[in-house]
């Protein structure tokens, strides 16, 4: 391996690595499968290595996360039957929640009612058509500003905040629609969506 070699190598993690935990997230939510998202990071990071000489001077984070965003909708457009039939698995895909939560230890009643809370959201982005899930999963998850999620996205600023716009009040509604049998007399959760 030539000096040169190496010294690409070492360049592309040090921008790239740090990286790896959003491009996952992303991919997971993008095609709602823990082995699909690996694949399609995977496929997205090699893309991304072989044209890393084209990023210049940008922010490594949107233009690998637009890397994975495209990896994750080839594979969608080219197993289209398959990408529908993906189901949300409560079971998997609360762990996460749990993993994340950091609850008082001391109240079961209140750790049981923010788990349930955190699946009903996770269960509602899960249901959002692509797109919308996406700019949900970049503002909100990973905390990207607009004009990132637009670069990522391949779309013009205010089509993003129209998408997030959209997102939000589906999601909302969604909620709302799902809210437990006992809150019913109006008890309002506070969502961040």
């Amino acid at each position: 391996m030539s000096l040169l070699t190496t010294d690409r190598t070492r360049q592309f993690e040090a921008a790239a690595l740090p990286h790896l935990d959003a491009a996952w997230n992303l991919a997971r939510w993008l095609l709602r499968d823990d082995q699909l998202a690996d694949d399609a990071v995977q496929e997205a990071y090699l893309r991304a290595f072989r044209f890393f000489d084209g990023l210049r001077g940008e922010s490594a984070r949107p233009w690998l996360l637009g890397i994975v965003r495209n990896a994750c909708y080839d594979w969608m457009r080219q197993n289209r039957q398959l990408a529908d039939q993906v189901e949300f698995d409560e079971m998997r895909d609360s762990e996460a929640v749990e993993g994340h939560s950091s609850t008082q230890a001391g109240d079961p009643a209140r750790q049981w009612e923010q788990r349930a809370q955190g699946e009903r959201i996770n269960a509602a982005i899960d249901a959002l058509p692509p797109v919308y899930r996406e700019v949900i999963v970049l503002r909100e998850l990973e905390e990207m500003r607009y004009e990132d999620i637009a670069r990522i996205a391949g779309v013009p600023l205010g089509t993003v905040m129209s998408r997030l716009s959209r997102a939000r009040a589906l999601l909302r509604d969604s909620l709302r629609d799902e809210r437990p049998a006992g809150d019913a007399g109006g008890k309002i959760h506070h969502v961040n969506v």
